[in-house]
């Protein structure tokens, strides 16, 4: 990415910050404006993985953002629509949003593909679309998402380096057909494939991946699974997709030694690469996945509806997309040890959210406004019942 504008990368976390089960907004909304100047409505919709830290700071930062854009610019709260449910789901909370005449659609996409009639009527009816997180094909919608097969590339190369590249590696997943997830695996074949290529002999012992669904539950279960049936004695290292932290808590509760490990930015994960005492030899590596993309996809929204220039990242492959560069810390230096204890250097962080809480020119929110914007767990009932 040449373009001064795009190449913003990730901040660390500044702020406290408290985990809700549902964060999302109910307001009416209004005729859409027709000039460019606003206020304008926003609608918002996330369609999988209510609970999980990444979504719900992602909802939460979209709403922050709302508020620190002002009155004058963007109608807050957004309206949103925060449950789990599958694709035809999503288009269905889609339709809502339209009919409730909003002027922006930003969107965390369950399928690149089945979003598109939807997003057609949208376009339609004037409404500017934006995906964050995963991307969608429709060509007239923008796509901003932390670059996941850099993330996936980032980690992977670290973790075959740790094995020496030779050995087993435990290869887990996030939800089967995300977008973002095909991108990951997209990255760490490509990690694999050149170590392979230079001589190395890493094998992944589960072909595919096993997917977690990004569920904490089901990464605990397959991870026990993996401890019972003796096939963790075989591995010499695991790639993580942002649910290192279970896996490494069961592989302490089972009693086994620790392998190399590769996954996100997790406060809960990078506690446990700076706790010896807790987690001793435990070497991992933290790649960043900020959830900020759903402030940032609400700034986008706001530039596309004032006609600003937005430019696509170069070399993203697709149309109308924006890449955020990830960056990778791990616990093998000392250097390393100190710049992860900077993300977590806030009191009270839940453990559960990621630690890149803002991104520079993205987001304009102070970090510790994002908890005020989610106070009390159900404190803004969704527009649609959750599943």
């Amino acid at each position: 990415m040449t373009d001064s504008r795009i190449m913003r990368t990730l901040a660390g976390v500044v702020t406290v910050v408290v985990l809700v089960a549902g964060c999302s907004g109910t307001t009416a909304s209004p005729t859409p404006t027709t000039a460019s100047t606003g206020p304008f409505t926003i609608g918002y919709s996330n369609a999988s993985s209510v609970g999980n830290g990444f979504r719900e700071e992602q909802v939460c930062t979209a709403k922050s953002e709302a508020t620190a854009l002002g009155a004058s610019k963007i109608v807050s709260p957004i309206n949103i629509i925060h449950r789990d449910t599958d694709a035809a789901g999503q288009l269905s909370d889609l339709r809502t949003l339209i009919s409730q005449h909003v002027n922006a659609l930003v969107f965390n996409p369950n399928d690149p593909d089945a979003l598109n009639p939807a997003l057609a009527e949208a376009h339609a009816a004037g409404i500017v679309t934006v995906a964050v997180d995963s991307y969608v094909t429709d060509p007239n919608t923008w796509n901003l998402y932390n670059n996941q097969v850099k993330y996936a590339y980032l980690g992977a190369q670290w973790l075959f380096k740790q094995m020496g590249n030779k050995g087993t590696v435990w290869y887990t997943r996030g939800a089967a057909g995300n977008s973002a997830d095909s991108d990951r695996d997209i990255g760490f074949n490509q990690a694999l494939k050149e170590a392979n290529a230079a001589g190395g002999t890493i094998v992944v012992q589960n072909q595919g991946g096993t997917f977690t669904g990004w569920d904490p539950a089901t990464a605990t279960s397959i991870t026990n699974d993996e401890l019972s049936s003796g096939k963790y004695d075989q591995i010499q290292g695991i790639w993580a997709s942002g649910m290192g932290a279970q896996i490494v808590d069961a592989i302490k509760a089972a009693g086994k030694p620790f392998v190399p490990i590769a996954d996100a930015d997790i406060g809960q994960f990078v506690n446990d690469l700076l706790n010896p005492t807790g987690y001793p030899n435990l070497v991992g590596a933290a790649v960043t996945n900020t959830a900020s993309v759903g402030g940032a996809g609400v700034k986008l929204a706001y530039e596309l509806l004032t006609k600003q220039t937005v430019t696509a990242s170069a070399g993203a492959g697709r149309p109308n997309t924006i890449l955020l560069d990830p960056q990778i810390l791990d616990n093998t230096t000392a250097d390393g040890k100190t710049a992860l204890q900077a993300w977590v250097s806030v009191p009270n962080m839940d453990p559960l959210w990621p630690l890149s809480l803002s991104i520079p020119t993205w987001t304009d929110y102070v970090p510790n406004t994002v908890p005020a914007s989610c106070s009390g767990a159900g404190a803004n009932p969704t527009l649609a019942p959750t599943n």
